[in-house]
């Protein structure tokens, strides 16, 4: 167990295909488990010995951004397909009964939008913790606190589960303080919030639905990883992918404000964002007509689906 805190999770793998030089602590939470007999430890290992078996392998991404670690999941079952970003693929559904299918646990609050109307472009960072995770008071307040001494303009999604299910309240300075610039609301359609131009960049638990849609909308990203392939996904943008900066576990203040200085003004931050729009790019081209996600789609259809039916 000491292990867990005594510096040895900064340990680099190279022995890991298409993963050099992970740390541990960049492994999925639930590969970091002490406990053996761990029920999503036993879980994931069952998949892993199944993969070679399966009928296909469909993957949320696309090659340009995940190549080197597809092509070991190719080399154990050569049906294995990208055809993300999928929330991009949408455009090429024609059905309206599938156009409104969501994967939302929450009501979108959708006045959010009219609010981002009337900020300057690239003026409004998006802090969104995702569906599930949670924190503790102390870090809300931190950061709360964060956000409102960098001064910038913010639209803060706090579910009311958020705070382990008790109530997530600001104290009612940091509501006069923040209440010309900033909006706090339960939830929102976040793929509209993320292509809105008024938004410059996304705080965000890392998951990877919210890294993908990032990444999609060319927004650059601060991430605060709970738990799961969080830490993994963080590291990718922070490290592999150049768009992101990670916020410590331990928040504070200090650091929130800092790291949204730095993301919305900072040199860095300018770099960050050139690399989303960047990546912005190569995944508009992978779902495009042609492109390497569009054509797996319709490998993964002719060879698997329909040869499957018949």
């Amino acid at each position: 167990m000491s292990d867990m805190t005594n510096g040895y999770l900064e340990t680099n793998l190279n022995w890991i295909p298409g993963m050099n030089n992970i740390r541990l602590r960049d492994l999925p939470s639930f590969i970091q488990t002490t406990d053996i007999n761990d029920i999503l430890f036993t879980y994931l290992m069952t998949e892993a010995e199944n993969l070679p078996r399966g009928a296909a392998i469909v993957l949320n991404t696309f090659d340009a951004l995940e190549q080197d670690s597809v092509n070991p999941l190719i080399a154990i079952n050569p049906r294995t397909f990208t055809i993300g970003p999928l929330h991009l693929m949408q455009q090429h559904i024609h059905d309206d009964r599938l156009k409104h299918i969501g994967s939302n646990l929450w009501k979108e609050d959708e006045t959010c939008i009219k609010w981002l109307d009337t900020k300057d472009p690239g003026s409004v960072v998006y802090v969104n913790f995702g569906s599930i995770t949670v924190m503790t008071k102390e870090q809300l307040i931190e950061f709360g606190w964060g956000l409102a001494n960098s001064k910038k303009n913010f639209l803060w999604i706090t579910r009311p589960d958020i705070v382990g299910g008790k109530e997530a309240l600001m104290p009612p300075e940091f509501v006069d303080e923040t209440t010309k610039r900033g909006l706090v609301t339960s939830w929102c359609p976040q793929e509209q919030v993320l292509k809105h131009p008024s938004i410059g960049g996304f705080l965000t638990h890392s998951g990877w639905n919210s890294t993908i849609e990032s990444i999609g909308s060319g927004v650059p990203v601060i991430c605060w990883p709970f738990f799961a392939e969080q830490q993994t996904n963080c590291r990718y943008s922070c490290v592999e992918w150049g768009i992101g900066m990670e916020i410590d576990t331990n928040v504070k203040r200090e650091e929130v404000e800092a790291q949204v200085r730095e993301m919305m003004d900072g040199k860095k931050g300018k770099m960050m964002k050139s690399k989303a729009l960047e990546w912005k790019k190569e995944a508009e081209k992978a779902v495009a007509i042609g492109g390497s996600s569009h054509l797996n789609f319709e490998k993964l259809i002719n060879k698997v689906l329909v040869r499957k039916s018949s």
